[in-house]
């Protein structure tokens, strides 16, 4: 029998009732309306039998995807954002054109790598998982072309001179950044809950990456944060003591505080981000281990850390010097054949 609309328990809600094609339905239209709620019906009704038509391939949604997703242990970041914007379009209608359009709406002035990751990350997360449980066809999705990442650090001497050059309320913070290779959003909304301090350790929750991840601290990050007079909600906080409000991103927090610091301690072309790159550098001339770096940095792949040793051949000097060359310029006498021919 067609679906019907019912009232009960003395709700104010209309309630949708009844049985098409095998499908039995008892749920709430989440209005009181009664036009609202008959066009809730009336589309209710035309999913089963499209559905029992056409089958789920055909009327899988992506906000069905996404809970299926999600519930499959799916990345969490970002999807309840894609996931209001698509709603109850079907997959198959989300194709390159649409997540273009996504990405321009929810991020009107975004980077390309900002889009990139807030919107076809997420979105083609759910899409290939929803293609491998047969619910749509493989997703080619076209990406946005981002500007070669920057890598910029600083010395220790640098870092010294920044640190004594920040502000009170902001020191503790880049002495953080400085030495634990924290994103600044991670450490801005960084709360007491995830610092132990007797075992000099920092969890990192729900990063960039998707994933959990846990950082010992130096000993410098250890003496500084247990001379903070808190020990409970943030651990860093603004001028007036209260939490660093929630942004996407956190830069803009401490953009001013930061850049009279690098003023005042002469550094130039230095962002609060390039601390993370900063600790990277140190960490890999200290420690030459891609693998080390990768985990205790949250990057998924070593392909993302490789440029730190591309930067870091300070310990390949010997192997160049080595090279059999002669004083004048010249080949060596064990490489006078040579002589002639390196034309």
């Amino acid at each position: 029998m067609p679906l019907k609309l019912a009232r009960r328990h003395g709700g104010k809600n209309w309630y949708i009732r009844g049985t098409v094609r095998g499908v039995t339905v008892d749920e709430t239209t989440g209005t009181d309306e009664r036009d609202r709620a008959e066009e809730i019906r009336l589309r209710r009704e035309a999913e089963i039998l499209d559905r029992s038509i056409h089958g789920t391939r055909k009327t899988a949604t992506f906000l069905e995807a996404s809970v299926m997703y999600l519930e499959n242990g799916g990345a969490s970041r970002f999807v309840d954002i894609v996931a209001r914007h698509f709603g109850t379009k079907p997959l198959g209608e989300i194709d390159q054109a649409a997540i273009d359009g996504a990405a321009r709406k929810l991020y009107p002035k975004a980077t390309a790598a900002t889009r990139n990751r807030q919107v076809y990350t997420p979105t083609s997360a759910v899409l290939h998982f929803a293609a491998k449980r047969r619910l749509c066809d493989t997703p080619i999705i076209e990406r946005p072309k981002q500007a070669k990442g920057r890598i910029r650090w600083i010395s220790h001497a640098e870092a010294d001179r920044l640190i004594e050059a920040s502000a009170v309320h902001l020191k503790p913070l880049v002495i953080f950044l400085l030495y634990s290779g924290a994103r600044l959003s991670e450490a801005l909304y960084l709360d007491w809950q995830q610092v132990d301090l007797s075992r000099a350790h920092v969890s990192f929750l729900d990063t960039k990456s998707g994933e959990d991840r846990g950082v010992p601290l130096h000993p410098y990050v250890v003496a500084t944060l247990a001379n903070l007079p808190r020990r409970e909600g943030a651990v860093f906080r603004r001028p007036d003591g209260k939490p660093y409000e929630v942004k996407a991103g956190g830069g803009g927090q401490i953009k001013s505080g930061f850049k009279g610091a690098c003023r005042r301690a002469g550094i130039s072309d230095f962002t609060p981000h390039d601390c993370r790159h900063t600790w990277a550098t140190w960490h890999y001339q200290v420690n030459r281990d891609l693998i080390a770096l990768m985990r205790l940095g949250g990057w998924k792949s070593e392909k993302m850390v490789l440029r730190y040793a591309h930067l870091n051949v300070d310990n390949l000097s010997s192997s160049i010097s080595s090279l059999p060359w002669g004083k004048s310029g010249e080949f060596s006498e064990g490489n006078r054949e040579l002589k002639g021919k390196s034309n």
